[in-house]
């Protein structure tokens, strides 16, 4: 199956239940905050309320992955987009703080079940030839949603209230759910069913045994997501208090760079399949950390937005690539397990980029923070250029009969037996 056929196949099971649930995520980003704010509480709550999602993924990333090789690729998908869905809806009928907050830790669950059942079945069903370019779509898709949604929940929110985009964003999850139901076949291994129903103790097996990989890759993945996650919070905080930019201004910037981001997923995709994993991560991570650099240099609009770009490309041709690396990485008969492992040491690395920016920031101030970030890019790509091996499979052809039998077989010497179960 050629690249572009792979693509075409996973259009529907894959690439559209993606965006609609990005596009739905999207819509929250900006109504989230006002809408706990008019529940009359102060801004360390609403701080608390749109990051209870992020700690609910934390605390799915493992279990979903358990779950994954217990019942399936596609009962654990189906079920986190309900969950998400029911989550959503439930947010804006419910009119009780706390509640809000148990129910986005419920969203943020299921947004985790649903990411790395996507991801084991991507794992699945893509050979190792084509993974790049499959993995960084789903990434770019995600990108488009994220792009799209926050402009339409300001409008939606501003004409019709803002509950409404709450309303929006369970219809999208909800059509999800409908289309994964309807187009995903089940691509679970059948030896890992009847495998050990004792999962969880896989687990830690599964580390034991893999304990280079996970700490060298898994260094890797949390600097990426260290600066990945904390552009986000470092080029408003500097737009609004260094430069006195405003928020009209320093939105453009994020949208234009969101631009840059999101158009290089095809590019990223195909470096990956042809060249190598590492040939797109490691100038991926590099780059970044130049536009980080760049940002305590801006003096005007101008400056700021260049940077921010500068990063929007380096993010760009990085499209999927810790996706695709944990997939390679992933024994055969634990999927799931190692998915969830890799899933929540990146997440780690999301939650403890803008933890670094406030942190540095209290302490030197926010040029001294955007300095301490582009020190993590540079530990990302080091990381990946030395320590971490290269992925892809070669040679690059078609793995069929017995040459299938082989990869098979050899991909499988990585698992011990008794982490596969």
């Amino acid at each position: 199956m050629s690249g572009m056929r792979t693509t075409y196949s996973l259009a529907l099971p894959v690439y559209v239940p993606t965006l609609l649930l990005s596009i739905g995520q999207g819509i929250l980003l900006p109504t989230l905050p006002l809408y706990a704010q008019e529940f009359g509480v102060g801004f360390g709550l609403v701080s608390l309320a749109v990051a209870a999602a992020g700690l609910g993924t934390l605390i799915g990333d493992v279990p979903s992955g358990v779950l994954l090789e217990r019942y399936g690729r596609k009962p654990v998908m189906v079920v986190g987009t309900i969950s998400l869905a029911l989550a959503t809806l439930a947010l804006a009928m419910l009119q009780f703080f706390p509640v809000l907050v148990a129910l986005r830790l419920l969203a943020g669950i299921g947004t985790s079940m649903w990411n790395i059942s996507r991801m084991a079945y991507l794992t699945d069903v893509v050979p190792p030839r084509d993974r790049g370019r499959a993995l960084s779509t789903f990434g770019g898709v995600s990108r488009i949603g994220t792009f799209v949604g926050p402009a339409l929940g300001g409008v939606i929110g501003s004409a019709f209230g803002l509950a409404t985009p709450f309303y929006v964003a369970a219809g999208m999850a909800a059509a999800a759910a409908v289309i994964s139901m309807v187009f995903i076949q089940e691509s679970r291994h059948g030896e890992a069913v009847a495998a050990n129903k004792m999962r969880w103790a896989i687990v830690g097996t599964l580390v034991r045994h893999h304990w280079r990989e996970l700490g060298t890759a898994g260094s890797a993945q949390i600097f990426a997501q260290m600066i990945r996650a904390g552009r986000q919070i470092i080029v408003p905080l500097y737009g609004n208090n260094a430069l006195g930019l405003d928020v009209a201004q320093i939105g453009t910037i994020v949208s234009i760079s969101s631009a840059v981001d999101m158009s290089l997923f095809l590019p990223a995709g195909i470096l990956m399949d042809k060249l190598g994993r590492k040939f797109a991560s490691v100038p991926s991570f590099l780059v970044l950390a130049l536009g980080m650099g760049l940002i305590p240099l801006a003096t005007d609009y101008v400056g700021l937005l260049l940077a921010t770009c500068v990063m929007g490309f380096g993010n760009g041709i990085g499209s999927g690539t810790m996706m695709t690396l944990g997939a390679d990485l992933a024994p055969k008969k634990a999927t799931g397990e190692f998915l969830g492992v890799w899933r929540l040491i990146g997440d780690v690395g999301a939650t403890g980029g803008p933890l670094v920016v406030g942190g540095v920031a209290d302490l030197v101030g926010l040029s001294l923070a955007a300095f301490s970030l582009t020190g993590v890019g540079v530990l990302a790509a080091a990381t990946l250029l030395l320590f971490v091996r290269e992925t892809l499979a070669e040679p690059q052809v078609a793995v069929t009969g017995a040459a299938g039998a082989a990869a098979g077989g050899a991909h499988e010497a990585r698992a011990p037996a008794n982490v596969a179960g």
